[in-house]
């Protein structure tokens, strides 16, 4: 492990698997200020607490039929999903210093994204099938996002949330990008991906298959940072700077990941610059097919 790779169980805290970048996370990450990730399995009749922070948060449920989140005595219904490769889920925004509680009637598997914020905005439940979905790339480039947390589509103070969808032998996070200045054209943002992998539908594979996907990070200028990591469900990659991309789903395998992104510029924008060396792959797309597996929906 280094400060920028966190394979399951190397970050838990109490009742969460998961527990990066919080104001109460016992996981402490030198240099890393903008953004944060629970995770937590919930059984049947379990209820998990947050106290009211200087975070705003949303809730998306990963697995599971419904949850519960309860604030100041109202209770928010979430319907869930089978896995994350379903499709979308309803989320819960949360604005900041605002305690809440989670339960699943059926148990399940939720993430709770964050980031320290300032400026307080509404509670709101998007509905699943509120959620913007776009089919980004093409050929096998091609992958399906979930938009629920971008400024398009949601008011919030700093944070920035999405959830992609790889199918497998697909890279995505391509070309590789950066975001770690904040000039023209650029927003200086840290980045967390939280990953899960699954056996792709339809493959003849044996009954014990290890489902593994691929990222890297590489530096953009002096800072150093050089990570090339298999990743499966449960792992996460923190991306303080430097070029990222791809994240590489493996033959036979799809490959998901939960985004948070946030910094500490003025604008709450998703500006990005491609490496010179591999952004002109994005012209090939024009004369290319979007992947016919995707979208991705309730039967996958």
């Amino acid at each position: 492990m280094t400060d920028w790779i966190y394979p399951a169980g190397s970050a838990t805290d109490g009742e969460w698997s998961i527990s990066l970048g919080a104001h109460d996370s016992a996981t402490r990450v030198d240099g890393w200020a903008h953004t944060g990730l629970k995770v937590t399995e919930l059984a049947v009749g379990q209820t998990i607490r947050l106290e009211a922070a200087g975070e705003e948060r949303i809730v998306v449920p990963l697995s599971g039929e419904s949850f519960t989140v309860s604030i100041d005595g109202e209770d928010h219904v979430l319907t869930g999903r089978a896995s994350v490769f379903a499709g979308p889920a309803d989320v819960l925004y949360t604005g900041i210093n605002t305690a809440l509680s989670i339960s699943a009637p059926q148990g399940g598997r939720v993430a709770i994204t964050l980031a320290p914020a300032k400026e307080s905005y509404p509670t709101r439940l998007i509905k699943a099938e509120q959620t913007p979905v776009e089919l980004r790339g093409a050929g096998n480039c091609s992958r399906q996002v979930h938009n629920f947390g971008t400024p398009a589509a949601l008011e919030a103070d700093r944070f920035i949330v999405c959830e992609v969808i790889t199918p497998a032998g697909n890279w995505s996070s391509y070309p590789p990008h950066k975001h770690d200045e904040e000039k023209e054209g650029e927003t200086r943002l840290e980045e967390i991906y939280y990953f899960e992998t699954q056996l792709a539908r339809d493959m003849p594979a044996p009954q014990e298959t290890d489902p593994v996907g691929y990222a890297r990070v590489y530096a953009s200028d002096e800072r150093p940072i050089d990570v090339n990591a298999e990743v499966r469900t449960g792992d996460v990659v923190l991306v303080p700077y430097g070029w990222h991309g791809p994240a590489m789903a493996a033959p036979g395998y799809d490959l998901y990941y939960l985004n948070v992104m946030a910094g500490p510029g003025r604008v709450r924008d998703w500006l990005i610059s491609d490496d010179p060396h591999h952004g002109w792959i994005r012209q090939t797309w024009d004369s290319q097919s979007m992947d016919p597996r995707l979208p991705f929906g309730p039967s996958a």
